[in-house]
């Protein structure tokens, strides 16, 4: 075998290796347009993620500073209001027995005034 077809022979085996290195490349040049479609992505992820960081402050500082403290004067408002009632939700039916009493008791003396008249 001669130098010329010992090169034609390399030759037409490295031919398809060269094809399949040019088809590893396109695969690797796609491969890397897509990885910088994902880390743009991720940086419009991150960018969105900050916005959202920066409003779940702005919402717990508000929370923090004016609807907990007004929770809170509700709440005190409430809970007072609830203990007054509770002090004196005994003597209500007692009130209320009386003031039935003090009808029935004016209704007879009524009557009374009228027969005298």
């Amino acid at each position: 075998m001669t130098d010329n077809e010992l090169l034609l022979a390399i030759s037409s085996m490295i031919d398809p290796l060269r094809e399949d290195f040019n088809s590893m490349k396109e695969d690797l040049n796609s491969m890397k347009k897509d990885l910088n479609s994902v880390k743009n992505d991720l940086n419009s992820v991150k960018e969105d993620m900050q916005e959202t960081k920066e409003r779940v402050k702005k919402v717990e500082l508000t929370l923090e500073n004016k609807v907990l403290p007004r929770l809170n004067t509700i709440e005190a408002c409430y809970i007072s209001t609830f203990n007054r009632y509770k002090e004196h939700v005994e003597t209500y039916d007692s009130m209320k027995q009386d003031i039935y009493i003090i009808k029935k008791v004016v209704a007879e003396h009524s009557e009374k005034l009228q027969k005298l008249a």
